[in-house]
This record gives structure tokens, sequence and C-alpha cells, in this order.
């Protein structure tokens, strides 16, 4: 099988996978179409499909002397339309050998390309082979960026500027910080949180939760209006523990905390994605949303 994707695509548009040469032929046409209509850029590529993926990333930065530093990865396997709906990090799928692994490979991807900026290097892991695949290199701060962030202490935006402007960053790069404890996003969509389609409106209620290491980035507020014409990501819940155990106890509290009243949102979701064993375990792949819902 294989994985019909759009060349310029993003965020999960133009994708699907095919088992046989009759559906090649049906996804390649279906994919072309979205293509030229989400991205103005008709061209198809092929990846070879993993049945059992998990979708991780490695967050480098690329420092103004040529030095690429990696700061750690994160698992965004969890997906609906292969479109990332939550984070973590670090991830629970992978060993320490591993892991240095898919950093290593990671920075050597932004040193053959004598890369400048905050980046990442997304790879899909095989979890039958352990085999590590390459999908693509994001020269940008991904919305999944601050689990980065809550592990390592850093303030990538701040580091990014200072790269920009030929200035240090504010870290010893011999020395990377290290990971501590373990954060979790949760990307709060104003979406039905059964099928995943979009649910605009107006924002009558809106409250944020606090606590111990909670935090929220958030696009809206009270009495905004989300249309249907843009992304309809209404604001990032993080959070931060001690240990994995710790992060999903305080999600599940920032979850119940957070209010939206108006338009349709995926906050009833997350209430029962960190009540899933399977997710809980840590033992997941990309395919697990697809299994809450059949």
């Amino acid at each position: 099988p294989v994985m019909v994707k759009a060349a310029a695509g993003g965020g999960g548009i133009g994708m699907s996978a095919a088992y046989d040469d009759a559906e090649l032929a049906t996804a390649y046409e279906t994919a072309k179409t979205r293509a030229q209509r989400f991205f103005s850029d008709p061209s198809i590529l092929l990846e070879k499909f993993v049945p059992r993926a998990r979708h991780i990333e490695v967050q480098i930065l690329g420092l103004s002397d040529g030095t690429v530093v990696a700061l750690g990865e994160r698992d965004c396997s969890v997906q609906r339309r292969h479109q990332k709906v939550a984070e973590e990090s670090p991830s629970p799928a992978i060993d320490d050998a591993t892991r240095a692994d898919l950093l290593a490979a990671a920075v050597k991807a932004g040193e053959a390309v004598d890369y400048r900026n905050a980046g990442t290097v997304e790879m899909l892991f095989d979890l039958d082979t352990g085999d590590s695949w390459f999908l693509e290199m994001n020269t940008r701060l991904q919305v999944e960026h601050p689990v980065t962030e809550m592990v390592t202490g850093l303030d990538l935006v701040a580091e990014q500027l200072r790269i920009a402007s030929g200035e240090d960053v504010s870290f010893d790069p011999r020395s990377v910080p290290s990971s501590t404890g373990h954060a979790i996003e949760l990307r709060v969509y104003a979406e039905d949180p059964k099928r995943f389609l979009p649910g605009p409106g107006a924002i009558k209620e809106w409250v944020e939760p606090i606590g111990d290491g909670v935090r929220v980035d958030a696009g809206y507020g009270p009495d905004n209006v989300v249309t249907p014409f843009y992304d309809p990501l209404l604001a990032k819940l993080i959070v931060h523990g001690a240990t994995r155990e710790q992060a999903l106890e305080r999600a599940r509290r920032a979850v119940e905390g957070f209010t939206v009243v108006g338009p349709k949102n995926n906050l009833p979701f997350f209430i029962e994605l960190l009540d899933n064993e399977e997710f809980t375990s840590g033992d997941y792949n990309t395919g697990l949303i697809n299994r809450m819902r059949s």
C-alpha cells in the first residue's frame, strides 16, 4: 500500500491510502483535484504507507554560526483526517537509543541544507519494524511548539528572533537543555466532537482553565465569532507534569475547567480521549481516533 499526498499540501488535506491499482487510480485523481483546489498545485507524491505508525517529529534550531541542535521530539500520533489533534513529549513509544537516533538524523538533515531557524523534521516510526521514515521538514515553528517549550523551559519564539538577528541563543549549544517532565497539548477546535465537522458560531461564554502546569494559547475569547472561512482552531491547551501520569491528570482537570459556550467544540472529545485506555497506556498509533469512532 501507498499514501497518496498533495505535494504542496498540509493539514491532512489531499491524503488517502491506496491498497491496490484501482484504489491508487481513484486516490490519485481525488488528490490531484483537491491539491489544485486548496493549494493551486496539482502535483502529487507517493509515500510508503505504514499501517501501525507513530508520527514523531524533532524540533531543531539552526544557529547563526551554523550549528544545528535538536531539542527533543514530539509525538503527534493523535490525528483525525491525517491532521494532528493532540501532541505530547517525550514520546512514550520510543526508547532512549531510538530517540538518540531520531534526533541525530534530524540534526544531519538541518546541517545538510545549512539551516538557520527553528524547524521541525517529521518522521513516521513503524511500530512493527522499528524503522523510521522521513516525511517532511517544516521551516517554521509548529502549532505544537509549546510542548517543547514546556519540557525544555525555552521560549522558541525568542530563540528564533535571536537567530534571525545574528545573536547567540540563550543556552550553551554544547549543552542543550534536556527535557524535564512530560507535556501534552490539546488543540481546541470549533468542531463537532463526534464527526469533527466545523461548528462555527458566536462565542457567548469563554472561561480558560488555570492551575499548576497549565497554559492556554488562545486566538479567541468572549463575544468573538468563529466563521467557517478559516481553520477552526480556537486555542491550544498545554499541560506539564513531572510524569506522564501527572500530565494526564492535569489535562483532565484543565479540560473540565475550560468552558466554551456557542460554537460546537471538541472539548467533550478530549474528556473521552484522556480516559481512553489505549491513549492513557501510551501504546497507541495514528489509527487511534478511527478506532474510537468505529
